[in-house]
């Protein structure tokens, strides 16, 4: 495992203010679990289909339909919850919680409120070389989706889309224990990371399968320290609610905003109210949506048409046999059996298909020759023309083989460069490209030895600056690469010129 030092956090403390305060933040994640259909239907969950063509009789609430559990969606958040370390609950329940909106047909969401399927877990966040926080996750609880209003088609009337209806989300909900934007952006991603991995969410947040509600409040310094100790929320000051951020950047920015507000209030003298927020990213501030409801204002009840969930301990012990390596033990594995650094090996890990790609070139060859080729040369082309690793014209084996062509001394560094170049533009087999194209390293010592000797003959001014400043020796290796059209060895030509000037 990573060899981590666990830090208290470091509250983020408001400049400008007439006082100090301390934030306070807590995190609901909406995660879309990756399932080909929906929690309690049928119908598929493809994104980008036509407007309600994702739409079963059960998603749309007509008369006499009921819900039917979807067993994948169930095994999905349990291993999720593995991966966050939590407790797996073997007795689970649905309730209804009843409010309207046009976008929800039936009147009510089916949620898990008083018996989540996932109890208490926890998420490591790594907030610089060696300095982690770790964020304690409360519950995760499976619910459906609502649909989607739209208001931008007609200045008279809103359509609504329904083929998100239905569609299972996890709610990933985290305690306080947040206290910064910068640590609130690293907790998501970190967990956007993991889920990924887990392949139980695919994370995209532009599409809304990952967004999150941040609760923010303020309090003095002390105060925390009073709410860890007593477990008193109040001692937090009064939270708000900002609804449905999508967007690491605009998370950061809300916070701070809302934290600026609800300072200015306190110190004013006034109360910050408990209400639901939005972020407009174009204005760069909150905006009041509606009060803040509390869980009896939604009149939860256990639904009528769901039974209990009751699971197996062997069934989880299955999933748990078949989880996959996780970001923290993949960059532990890298950093000790590759000798990467922590930077490199933070880089190559960040998504799962990058990580792939490297354990297949570094397999049997030297990981950091390996990891400075994929994070310099095919990373750089990568980000240069918008690709991802998945659309990459050099395939793993391609850049392996490449780099046995120079580790073999064959190429040299430089025509290395020039290879990767065709495989990516014209692909193929790189020790037949490099034939094709003339790319053969000279090997022959006596051939540099010649061109070294004319040099030197040639040059006794230089030989004598050389031999008072050695840094000026590295003049004569690049006319022997230059006189040999950069084939020779630079290694090699290094080597000999020192012997040649007896430096």
């Amino acid at each position: 495992m990573l060899d981590l030092t666990y830090e208290a956090p470091t509250p983020k403390v408001i400049a400008g203010a007439k006082h100090d305060w301390e934030l306070v933040i807590g995190m609901e994640i909406h995660a879309q679990v990756s399932s080909n259909s929906k929690l309690f239907s049928g119908a598929s969950t493809q994104f980008g289909n036509e407007p309600n063509s994702n739409v079963s009789f059960v998603d749309c609430a007509m008369p006499g339909m009921l819900p039917v559990i979807n067993e994948y969606c169930v095994e999905q958040a349990v291993k999720s919850g593995l991966g966050l370390k939590a407790k797996i609950n073997l007795f689970s329940a649905f309730d209804r919680k009843n409010y309207f909106y046009p976008d929800l047909p039936q009147g009510y969401q089916i949620s898990q409120l008083y018996h989540p399927i996932v109890g208490e877990g926890e998420v490591i966040v790594e907030m610089g070389p060696g300095a982690a926080r770790r964020v304690r996750i409360e519950r995760i609880h499976l619910e459906q989706d609502a649909g989607k209003s739209i208001h931008d088609m007609d200045p008279n009337m809103s359509f609504v889309d329904f083929n998100r209806t239905g569609v299972a989300l996890m709610e990933i909900v985290s305690r306080p224990d947040i206290r910064g934007p910068e640590e609130a952006a690293a907790y998501v991603s970190k967990l956007r990371q993991i889920l990924r991995y887990l392949g139980t969410c695919d994370g995209n947040m532009q599409n809304g399968n990952l967004r999150a509600d941040v609760n923010v409040s303020v309090c003095r310094p002390g105060a925390y320290e009073k709410y860890q100790e007593t477990q008193d929320f109040s001692h937090l000051g009064t939270r708000c609610e900002i609804k449905n951020m999508n967007s690491l950047r605009f998370i950061q920015q809300a916070i701070d905003y809302e934290a600026r507000r609800q300072i200015a209030i306190l110190e004013d003298g006034g109360k910050v109210d408990q209400e639901t927020r939005l972020y407009d990213p174009d204005k760069g501030e909150t905006r009041s949506m509606r009060s803040k409801e509390e869980a009896y204002d939604y009149r939860y009840f256990p639904c009528p048409d769901l039974l209990p969930l009751e699971i197996e301990q062997g069934w989880v012990d299955d999933i748990a046999a078949r989880m996959p390596e996780l970001p923290d033990a993949k960059k532990a594995r890298f950093m000790q059996d590759f000798g990467l650094t922590d930077y490199d090996a933070n880089v190559l890990t960040a998504e799962l298909d990058a990580a792939n790609f490297f354990d297949e070139v570094a397999k049997g060859r030297d990981g950091k020759v390996a990891a400075n080729w994929i994070i310099n040369e095919l990373f750089g082309r990568l980000n240069k023309e918008g690709k991802s690793i998945s659309e990459t014209p050099v395939t793993a084996a391609q850049l392996g083989g490449m780099i046995d062509l120079l580790a073999k001394g064959e190429i040299t560094g430089k025509m290395a460069k020039d290879l990767f170049e065709l495989l990516w533009t014209e692909g193929g087999d790189p020790a037949e490209v490099a034939a094709k194209h003339g790319m053969k390293a000279v090997t022959d010592t006596g051939a540099i030895e010649k061109a070294l000797d004319d040099l030197i003959a040639a040059n006794p001014e230089q030989v004598e600056k050389a031999k008072v400043n050695a840094k000026l020796a590295g003049w004569f290796t690049g006319q022997v690469l230059k006189a040999t059209g950069g084939k020779a060895n630079p290694a090699v030509v290094n080597q000999m010129v020192a012997q040649k000037l007896g430096i």
